[in-house]
């Protein structure tokens, strides 16, 4: 799956904003302007899906928080997507939470899932429809288009009714799949490397070939995979070689105690490895984002706050080498206010987004054409953002 279009209103600054992003994205823009909360929106949107909306919405403080301004009545979204499960699959999903009141309570208001392609068009001239909710009326249909009606009694007001209708019992074999896309959105930000994370300590040995969106089963999925993966393994291994020299050995995996392991990095000039509670922050954030970004399995879209949090400047050209190379799996979003890591990206253009803050709500324009090539035969992305010239760019 990969995001075509990406419309959203009423969410924190996101009061009415459209992105159309493409495989690797690079958002950019100044502190406070709102970069981090198209990120949190998907991560809405990727719960929605996995049925725990209420209870995050309610962690967030309710809706009161999380709408514009505080004052908004819905929050709502629409996405085109690449179809699911081939060209007559799933492809247009909208969801609308509403608003009770002046409080922090919401239902679900409305919900369709839907392919309205051409081809789909051309053929019987109206969309293909999967499921469609009003309210408490919700209707599941299936491959023929013959409705399911779901009673009242098993239709959460908090909860999506694509969350609802990906069981085995469901007569649509495209529906579980688009769910499943959905539900594995990974957004990353806010990695806690504090000595008392669990980053740092021993894992249960078991296998997990993806990384949390808190990032603390690392240890769990770098044995797995590691160990698993020859490629992994020399991936890992290249860019650790890249960044540290010579010096780098390997990653090992001796056991802690009963049925745990720890992470430790050999040196070739220490007699004694070197422990994951031992690490430098930075360190730790290299291990991960290479993790997450040169995962044989990845999810579908990756999403990640911020990449050059605690780096030095040398390992950025790493990181955004193995962000290209990721979004030939998936569709890579990175935020940033970098110009070092923008000038990373040498022979890979990404997709651009500016973010601006602009009369209490945050704006996207996203960069493209020949303006922007341009610029570029003459500047570097970095240096066109250091200098501000990229808000005229578009």
């Amino acid at each position: 799956m990969k995001i075509k279009q990406l419309d959203i209103e009423g969410f924190r600054s996101l009061r009415q904003v459209s992105w159309l992003p493409g495989d690797l994205n690079v958002i950019i823009g100044p502190n406070g302007t709102g970069k981090s909360n198209l990120l949190r929106f998907m991560e809405l949107i990727s719960i929605s899906a996995q049925g725990r909306l209420g209870k995050y919405i309610q962690s967030l403080g309710g809706m009161d928080p999380i709408v514009w301004d505080g004052v908004a009545n819905t929050i709502k979204f629409s996405m085109k997507t690449t179809p699911e499960g081939g060209e007559l699959g799933p492809e247009h999903y909208e969801l609308e939470l509403a608003r009770l009141g002046s409080g922090s309570s919401y239902k679900v208001e409305r919900e369709i899932l839907i392919n309205s392609l051409k081809l789909r068009k051309k053929l019987e001239k109206k969309p293909f429809k999967f499921l469609e909710r009003f309210s408490k009326t919700a209707v599941i249909f299936d491959e023929k288009e013959h409705t399911f009606t779901t009673p009242e009694e098993f239709v959460s007001d908090e909860e999506s009714l694509l969350s609802l209708a990906s069981g085995p019992f469901i007569n649509n074999h495209f529906i579980p799949p688009f769910q499943r896309e959905l539900a594995s959105i990974a957004v990353y930000h806010d990695l806690h490397t504090n000595k008392d994370a669990s980053i740092r300590q021993s894992a249960i040995t078991h296998t997990e070939k993806r990384v949390d969106p808190d990032g603390q089963n690392l240890i769990s999925v770098l044995h797995t995979l590691y160990t698993g993966d020859r490629n992994f393994k020399k991936d890992i291994n290249s860019a650790m070689e890249a960044a540290f020299g010579d010096d780098f050995e390997e990653l090992v995996f001796p056991p802690a105690s009963d049925q745990r392991i720890q992470l430790r990095i050999r040196w070739r000039s220490l007699k004694r490895e070197q422990s994951a509670a031992d690490l430098s922050d930075g360190t730790l954030r290299f291990l991960f984002l290479l993790t997450v970004l040169a995962s044989p399995t990845p999810a579908p879209i990756i999403a990640i706050d911020e990449p050059e949090t605690g780096l030095h400047p040398s390992m950025l050209p790493l990181v955004a080498e193995y962000a290209v190379d990721a979004s030939t799996r998936s569709q890579v979003i990175l935020t940033t206010h970098s110009p070092q890591f923008l000038d990373a990206f040498v022979s890979t253009k990404p997709t651009t987004t500016i973010v601006q803050w602009q009369r209490g709500e945050t704006t996207l324009k996203t960069l493209d054409g020949k303006e922007l090539d341009y610029w570029l035969k003459e500047y570097s992305l970095g240096a066109l953002f250091k200098s501000g010239e990229l808000e005229q760019v578009g």
